[in-house]
């Protein structure tokens, strides 16, 4: 399968005392970077998640978000602590006979102090396996999206390698018959500069200028690297550097087609070319 740079997926999950979120998204990039934001009780497991993306990624700007939203304690599950409270009223009386300027304790000082509700702490360490089936969820679900963008991009240099054939079949065949034309003028301009020349001599101009319009070599060229565009996205994987470099290829033998052509049609041929191939180029940056 040919995956896209560019994906995204969240998946949330109830666990005791709250909630876990964990967004994952990716951008184009050179290399496979991670960037990972997450709460600081949570802190050791960005390693464990690094581990996992990095055996399922290859190539991207990979966001990773974690977090713990904490549940708010419904009232039924609210009893304050009788020891601790009877504690605090006995330190209270005891504080404000000792010192009579003293303010006693308001009731959100009683019900803010620390356990008096009993143990609220969260056991972050044993969250760890539900983060991780939690990361496998969303890699899953961004695995996905990243391929079901990368369809769309493969269909689409498709598309562009048949526009790219169906030019050179149009414009192949009319370039012998045109490059022989030409030879003709120029031979017979050539006659009629050189005046007493050899027909030697002028036969050798002529052919030192046919070679060097010959384009039958860029157009096998073309072809080939076209073929091979093919069978990399037909093999899929992570083929994005590998048809880049294709493109580079293609571009060349464009450039060099242009550059050598002495017909109208196949200079405006070279620039069509050079068009679909630079869409190729643009969507293949996105592949993975």
């Amino acid at each position: 399968m040919i995956c896209s740079m560019t994906g995204y997926a969240v998946k949330t999950r109830d666990v005791e005392r709250g909630s876990l979120q964990l967004e994952l998204k990716s951008v184009n990039s050179r290399y496979l970077d991670f960037h990972f934001r997450i709460t600081e009780d949570l802190r050791a497991l960005e390693m464990p998640l690094r581990e996992m993306l990095a055996a399922k990624l290859t190539r991207g700007k990979v966001e990773c978000r974690l977090a713990f939203n904490a549940a708010s304690a419904r009232a039924e599950q609210l009893e304050l602590n009788p020891g601790l409270l009877g504690a605090l009223k006995s330190l209270n009386q005891k504080v404000c006979a000792e010192m009579p300027e003293a303010k006693p304790l308001s009731v959100n000082d009683v019900l803010r102090w620390p356990g008096m509700f009993g143990d609220q702490s969260i056991d972050f360490a044993a969250l760890g396996p539900e983060v991780m089936a939690l990361a496998r969820e969303a890699l899953s679900d961004f695995s996905a999206t990243r391929g079901r963008e990368g369809e769309k991009l493969a269909a689409m240099i498709v598309d562009r390698v048949n526009a790219i054939r169906d030019i050179v079949r149009q414009v192949a065949p009319r370039i012998p018959d045109a490059q022989a034309m030409f030879a003709d003028k120029l031979r017979q301009r050539l006659t009629e500069a050189l005046g007493n020349a050899s027909d030697d001599r002028i036969l050798q101009e002529v052919a030192v200028f046919a070679s060097r319009i010959d384009v039958a070599e860029e157009l096998t060229r073309l072809g080939a690297h076209l073929d091979e565009v093919e069978r990399v996205l037909k093999h899929g994987g992570a083929c994005g550097k590998r048809l880049d470099f294709l493109m580079q290829e293609l571009n060349r033998e464009a450039n060099t087609l242009g550059s050598k052509s002495a017909l109208t049609e196949v200079s405006q041929a070279a620039m069509d070319l050079k068009l679909l191939i630079e869409q190729m180029r643009e969507q293949i940056q996105n592949l993975e």
